[in-house]
């Protein structure tokens, strides 16, 4: 299981600070929604000039113009783009258009989604490399709201996914027995008193595959 860091901050010169020191214990980086909203697509292009090796993920949450806000990201040195499961099809595949003419990625963000598990198998027969099971920050502070119910919706999927929204290092291990090929942590890093720190706790508390 791979370790996605979002960043969650709105100045390129801050996560250009966050990605440094978080940058050797994960292996994607992540322009958050907000960052890129305040900073564009420069942000994109700052953190894949810094980190060359690292797959930088734009969380664009793109809802309509699929193919012309991939084609942004991509271009500015974007690995991975986000378009919202809640978008039409059509959106979607525009995604997958320009992702496959580049060489990337599409990951369908469920935020919103209802039926999690039913929405992740059409958008990956659509194109979507896999899902992104998410929670956002709203959600979480709703009544009721529990963490497994994540992690149930990406077991019954079927399908290729990540955990986004209340990963931490309570939480990761369940997040890999559930089969998630990424989990996405976002302030138990960059709220850390140490982001280093914290970043290498999350990516210790990720077993290593059963060898032969």
């Amino acid at each position: 299981m791979q370790l996605q860091f979002a960043i969650d901050t709105l100045t390129i010169e801050a996560a250009l600070g966050l990605a440094a020191k978080a940058a050797p214990h994960v292996d994607i980086l992540e322009l958050g929604t907000p960052l890129i909203k305040s900073a564009g697509v420069a942000a994109v292009s700052a953190i894949k000039e810094a980190h060359p090796d690292k797959t930088v993920f734009a969380d664009l949450k793109t809802m309509d113009a699929g193919e012309l806000e991939a084609e942004l990201a991509f271009a500015a040195g974007a690995d991975l783009v986000t378009v919202l499961g809640v978008a039409g099809d059509s959106t979607i595949v525009g995604s997958v258009a320009a992702a496959r003419r580049h060489g990337k990625g599409v990951v369908v963000d469920l935020i919103g989604v209802t039926d999690k598990a039913a929405r992740a198998r059409e958008v990956v027969a659509l194109g979507a490399d896999f899902v992104e099971v998410h929670a956002g920050l709203d959600e979480q502070a709703e009544e009721g709201f529990t963490f497994s119910t994540l992690l149930e919706a990406g077991e019954a999927s079927g399908v290729p996914f990540s955990i986004a929204g209340g990963v931490n290092a309570a939480s990761i291990a369940a997040v890999q027995s559930a089969g998630a090929i990424v989990a996405v942590a976002g302030s138990a890093i960059y709220s850390a008193p140490d982001v280093a720190a914290a970043a290498a706790e999350l990516r210790a508390a990720i077993a290593e595959p059963a060898t032969a």
